[in-house]
């Protein structure tokens, strides 16, 4: 008898449904997550020109803030316009390749910013630990080698995803209950064995996000440690001022991190579907959205050099 291959069930397409169940309110559903996307995209652009214009901020922690914000807005733009097509125009059909391009940069952007997120560890615990060495550990070739690297990580990680899936024969129909192609929903459409797909996953979650949270608290507990044998209550409160942004950047990129991966294990019959969906979406949009308010509130170079945008600009419009 004749085995069908793959290739001969794959789907041309598949249907992203949006928000299961709530197909009615997806309007009212669109506007808090486009007005969300808006500000992620203003904030971070606005960062980057910052940095890029501003001499005070070209330094290295600044440096991977402008790569975070790179990500952020890259990672944010990857799934939001395509989802908000989906609430207001119904407009549902994914080519399967193009489902494999948008589920690849997904898991590979926020493999990057949690990359990005320990790189910004290391850089505190260089300033905090090695203050004098500061500027000649963290030089410019030493940031992008970095930064490349943790981008090829990302890379190298995320691609044998699409390999994958595309390998699965697919026979229980091309509807994907999400608002963009995660890996898993993907491959719960197939009625091939999708065991291996489910163990690269975790593989590749520990590698990424395992690793990368090891080195957070390894760096965290050398200041902690280094700052403690600090004699001055001031200078105590001044190291620790320079890591309050960025420990509010990792709480809100890890938190809902953990939150989705632990519900969508465990949690699968006890929480409802509609559910998952908005955690997974608030889980890539959140930090975008916040991370630039953070730094902005936080950090007294990046309010100085908005305060100075904000008059240069209006003394060139009077000007006028």
């Amino acid at each position: 008898m004749h085995r069908a291959n793959s290739s001969s069930l794959t789907p041309r397409y598949f249907i992203l449904n949006g928000i299961p169940g709530l197909e009615a309110a997806h309007i009212w559903i669109s506007l808090p997550f486009c007005f969300m996307y808006i500000i992620a995209v203003v904030g971070n652009f606005g960062l980057i020109y910052l940095i890029s214009h501003e001499e005070v901020l070209h330094r290295p922690m600044y440096y991977f803030l402008a790569l975070l914000s790179i990500t952020d807005v890259s990672g944010c733009t990857s799934f939001v316009p395509n989802m908000l097509c989906i609430f207001w125009f119904s407009l549902k059909e994914i080519d399967f390749n193009a489902c494999l391009v948008q589920m690849f940069f997904i898991h590979m952007l926020t493999g990057m910013e949690s990359g990005v997120l320990m790189l910004m560890a290391l850089d505190r615990y260089v300033a905090i630990c090695y203050p004098l060495r500061y500027a000649t550990i963290l030089t410019n070739t030493v940031i992008t080698k970095v930064g490349l690297a943790t981008f090829m990580r990302s890379v190298l990680l995320m691609i044998p995803f699409t390999f994958l899936i595309k390998r699965l024969p697919y026979c229980r129909g091309n509807l994907i209950h999400h608002t963009y192609c995660d890996h898993m929903s993907v491959a719960k459409l197939s009625c091939g064995n999708v065991k291996i797909n489910a163990i690269y996953g975790l593989i590749a979650a520990i590698l990424i996000g395992g690793f990368d949270m090891v080195c957070i608290s390894v760096s965290y507990t050398m200041i902690i440690r280094a700052v403690l044998n600090l004699s001055s209550s001031d200078a105590r409160h001044k190291a620790f001022s320079t890591c309050t942004s960025h420990i509010c950047a990792i709480v809100i990129t890890y938190v809902p991190a953990f939150f989705n991966f632990f519900t969508h294990r465990f949690g699968g019959r006890t929480i409802p579907h509609h559910i998952h969906i908005f955690i997974a979406n608030l889980y890539l949009l959140l930090p975008p959205t916040l991370n630039p308010i953070v730094y902005g509130v936080k950090t007294k170079q990046i309010r100085e050099g908005v305060i100075k945008l904000f008059f240069k600009e209006k003394d060139i419009l009077t000007l006028r």
